[in-house]
């Protein structure tokens, strides 16, 4: 219990230094995980227009590579922590996301994004209500969850398949 609560702290703390200093950067390079409303605005200002759709393509292909990546690092983190089995690791694996993404939820997204003028893009400082909006974000969390128990999935099976290849 002891090993999952430290690998708890230390994935957020990273995730934390994955995310923040990119979005502190220049908030437009995490424009697709901001609210619907506030996006369509960005979108319509004539500033943004000849650079809106490369950050998106960009966040895009972030988000793909950090799936695949999270994968493979969840099930080297299960297997060094003893998960051999598809059961153990899938659980091990979906506890951590599943910390991850409420930690996500309720530090990064409901208080900091929710309350920090770091993160307003030009042209959108009169749309408080959407920035501090919770539902956009517990929506995300719970999109989050399944995305967690697909990567658990995913690195289980990674698991399963190595336990078999190296015990054959």
């Amino acid at each position: 219990m002891m090993v999952l609560i430290v690998q708890s702290i230390i994935l957020c703390g990273l995730f934390t230094l994955m995310v923040l200093p990119k979005l502190y950067k220049n908030p437009l390079n995490c424009i697709m995980s901001y609210p619907t409303a506030i996006r369509q605005r960005v979108e319509s200002l004539p500033q943004y227009q000849s650079t809106i759709k490369a950050h998106e393509t960009k966040h895009i292909t972030f988000k793909l590579l950090f799936v695949l990546l999270t994968i493979i690092l969840m099930a080297v983190i299960a297997w060094v922590s003893g998960s051999r089995t598809f059961i153990k690791a899938f659980t091990h694996i979906f506890i951590l996301f599943f910390v991850i993404n409420l930690y996500d939820l309720f530090v990064l997204d409901l208080w900091l994004f929710c309350h920090n003028k770091k993160v307003i893009i030009p042209g959108t400082e009169d749309m408080i209500g959407e920035y501090k909006d919770p539902v956009h974000h517990i929506k995300g969390a719970f999109i989050g969850t399944l995305i967690g128990l697909a990567i658990a999935l995913a690195s289980s099976g990674l698991i399963t398949l190595f336990s078999f290849l190296a015990y054959k």
